[in-house]
Protein backbone atom coordinates (compact mmCIF):
# COMPACT_ATOMS: atom_id res chain seq x y z
CA UNK A 1 0.00 0.00 0.00
CA UNK A 2 3.34 2.41 0.85
CA UNK A 3 4.54 1.86 -2.77
CA UNK A 4 1.27 2.90 -4.45
CA UNK A 5 0.81 6.23 -2.57
CA UNK A 6 4.59 6.43 -3.52
CA UNK A 7 3.95 6.36 -7.12
CA UNK A 8 1.08 8.18 -6.98
CA UNK A 9 2.87 11.12 -5.71
CA UNK A 10 5.01 10.90 -8.46
CA UNK A 11 2.90 11.25 -10.85
CA UNK A 12 0.92 13.72 -9.38
CA UNK A 13 3.55 16.49 -9.61
CA UNK A 14 4.46 15.18 -13.13
CA UNK A 15 0.63 16.59 -14.08
CA UNK A 16 0.20 19.42 -11.88
CA UNK A 17 3.69 20.78 -14.21
CA UNK A 18 1.76 19.77 -17.17
CA UNK A 19 -1.72 21.27 -16.51
CA UNK A 20 0.04 24.55 -15.66
CA UNK A 21 1.95 24.33 -19.01
CA UNK A 22 -2.01 24.08 -20.55
CA UNK A 23 -3.11 26.53 -18.23
CA UNK A 24 -0.82 29.14 -19.34
CA UNK A 25 -1.14 28.50 -23.23
CA UNK A 26 -5.16 28.21 -22.72
CA UNK A 27 -4.15 31.91 -21.05
CA UNK A 28 -2.56 33.38 -24.08
CA UNK A 29 -4.70 31.75 -26.76
CA UNK A 30 -7.47 33.85 -25.15
CA UNK A 31 -5.56 36.67 -25.32
CA UNK A 32 -4.90 36.52 -28.63
CA UNK A 33 -9.16 36.02 -29.51
CA UNK A 34 -9.87 39.01 -26.65
CA UNK A 35 -7.36 41.86 -27.32
CA UNK A 36 -4.44 41.67 -29.80
CA UNK A 37 -6.68 39.93 -33.09
CA UNK A 38 -9.63 42.89 -32.31
CA UNK A 39 -6.89 45.40 -32.20
CA UNK A 40 -4.76 44.54 -35.37
CA UNK A 41 -8.35 44.34 -37.12
CA UNK A 42 -9.22 47.78 -35.79
CA UNK A 43 -5.46 49.30 -37.00
CA UNK A 44 -6.18 47.99 -40.64
CA UNK A 45 -9.78 49.27 -40.81
CA UNK A 46 -7.93 52.61 -39.29
CA UNK A 47 -5.34 52.51 -42.11
CA UNK A 48 -7.83 51.74 -44.75
CA UNK A 49 -9.57 54.59 -43.82
CA UNK A 50 -6.59 56.91 -43.93
CA UNK A 51 -5.78 55.53 -46.96
CA UNK A 52 -9.22 56.52 -48.58
CA UNK A 53 -9.36 59.93 -47.91
CA UNK A 54 -9.65 62.41 -50.75
CA UNK A 55 -10.22 66.12 -51.58
CA UNK A 56 -13.82 67.60 -50.65
CA UNK A 57 -14.13 64.17 -48.23
CA UNK A 58 -16.11 65.61 -44.99
CA UNK A 59 -14.22 64.39 -41.53
CA UNK A 60 -14.30 64.59 -37.77
CA UNK A 61 -11.05 64.43 -36.83
CA UNK A 62 -10.07 62.95 -32.96
CA UNK A 63 -10.51 66.02 -31.06
CA UNK A 64 -14.25 66.30 -32.14
CA UNK A 65 -13.35 68.97 -35.22
CA UNK A 66 -15.53 68.49 -38.43
CA UNK A 67 -14.39 69.60 -41.58
CA UNK A 68 -13.97 69.29 -45.16
CA UNK A 69 -10.60 68.16 -46.59
CA UNK A 70 -9.49 71.51 -48.63
CA UNK A 71 -5.38 69.84 -49.72
CA UNK A 72 -3.75 66.83 -48.51
CA UNK A 73 0.02 66.80 -48.29
CA UNK A 74 2.55 63.59 -47.25
CA UNK A 75 0.52 63.12 -43.22
CA UNK A 76 -1.07 66.58 -43.48
CA UNK A 77 -4.30 67.36 -43.99
CA UNK A 78 -5.83 71.23 -44.43
CA UNK A 79 -9.44 71.11 -43.73
CA UNK A 80 -11.82 73.93 -43.87
CA UNK A 81 -14.13 73.82 -40.53
CA UNK A 82 -15.82 77.15 -41.37
CA UNK A 83 -16.10 79.68 -44.46
CA UNK A 84 -12.41 81.13 -44.55
CA UNK A 85 -11.22 79.14 -41.70
CA UNK A 86 -8.72 76.51 -42.21
CA UNK A 87 -6.55 74.06 -39.89
CA UNK A 88 -3.97 71.79 -40.64
CA UNK A 89 -4.04 68.54 -38.43
CA UNK A 90 -2.44 65.30 -39.21
CA UNK A 91 -3.60 62.62 -41.23
CA UNK A 92 -3.48 60.18 -38.60
CA UNK A 93 -6.13 61.85 -36.24
CA UNK A 94 -9.03 61.53 -39.00
CA UNK A 95 -11.32 58.99 -36.78
CA UNK A 96 -14.87 59.30 -39.27
CA UNK A 97 -15.77 59.75 -42.78
CA UNK A 98 -18.86 61.57 -43.37
CA UNK A 99 -21.71 61.07 -45.33
CA UNK A 100 -21.22 64.19 -47.77
CA UNK A 101 -23.62 67.03 -46.94
CA UNK A 102 -23.31 67.06 -43.39
CA UNK A 103 -21.39 69.61 -42.19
Amino acid sequence: MNIINNAYAQSSSADGGMSMLIMVGIFFIIMYFMIIRPQNKRVKEHNKLIESLSNGTEVVVSNGIMGKIIKIKDDIIELEVSNGVNIKVRKNSVTTVLPKGSI
